[in-house]
């Protein structure tokens, strides 16, 4: 792990409290899919927002992440296994999975070798599920401050393998057989300052903050205070997800 890029590390207590939450509708449609299925991979966990859920419905949930900052904030509800692993490298048994799971991370992997091991994990007739969201959406003059935002102002800071995500991974290949998968939505009731918490986890803030020694997340905070509507206001924050499903030969 000699080589691995923290990019989070900064943030990773912010990550933990402010990233929002998958929908219970996708692991329920997991389990449905995998009526027999008893262990899972969530590789890239980060705090473990995929893998608590994942440990509601499966027997056994290892999840993994390169980040010991990541790991350390790691939400154990459901006690899914931690450990400080690569996706490149992982320490797991030959056909020894039902499922793989990766939410939010496939852009930060070296995807060649991350499904061979794929490959190498997952049982025959193993599922490995993906997904993916962007900016959220709030409302028109909101949503327009956030476009603003990340296009523009950190827009510079962010990694080329971002636009993956802005894309839906339909960059990504999958080397397996893939599926069709319903749609599915995030969503959360938040005030602005719970906004503003989610936006200081973005990865180019984090890079911004280093290159610049200052933070532009209160400025962007005053232009959305301006249209949000009073600090204690409560608004619906949606995030569309992006899922690909592929099963193995």
């Amino acid at each position: 792990m000699s080589s691995f890029d923290d990019r989070f590390a900064f943030a990773a207590g912010a990550y933990a409290t402010y990233r929002p939450r998958y929908p219970a509708a996708l692991f329920d449609w997991l389990r449905r899919r995998l009526p027999d299925a008893r262990r899972v991979w969530d590789c890239g966990t980060g705090n473990g927002q995929a893998a608590s859920s994942l440990a509601e419905r499966f027997e056994l949930v290892v999840a993994t992440d390169a980040s010991l900052a990541q790991l350390a904030h790691a939400d154990h509800a459901n006690t899914p296994r931690y450990v400080a692993m690569t996706a490149e490298a992982c320490a797991l048994r030959i056909h020894s999975l039902d499922l793989v799971t990766v939410a939010q991370a496939l852009h930060w992997f070296h995807r060649g070798a991350f499904f061979d091991e794929v490959r190498r994990v997952l049982a025959p007739g193993g599922l490995i599920a993906i997904w993916s969201y962007g900016i959220p959406t709030v409302g028109p003059a909101i949503d327009d401050v956030l476009r603003h935002f990340h296009d523009v102002e950190v827009g510079p800071f962010w990694s080329p393998a971002r636009r993956l995500v802005e894309s839906g991974y339909r960059g990504v290949e999958l080397p397996f057989i893939e599926e069709p998968t319903p749609l599915f939505e995030m969503e959360a009731s938040w005030t602005l300052a719970q906004l503003g918490g989610y936006l200081s986890t973005w990865s180019a803030v984090g890079k911004y903050r280093a290159m610049n020694a200052r933070d532009p997340v209160p400025q962007v905070m005053h232009a959305l205070g301006e249209r949000w509507g009073g600090l204690e206001s409560v608004r619906p924050v949606r995030w569309p997800l992006t899922l690909r499903v592929g099963s193995s030969r």
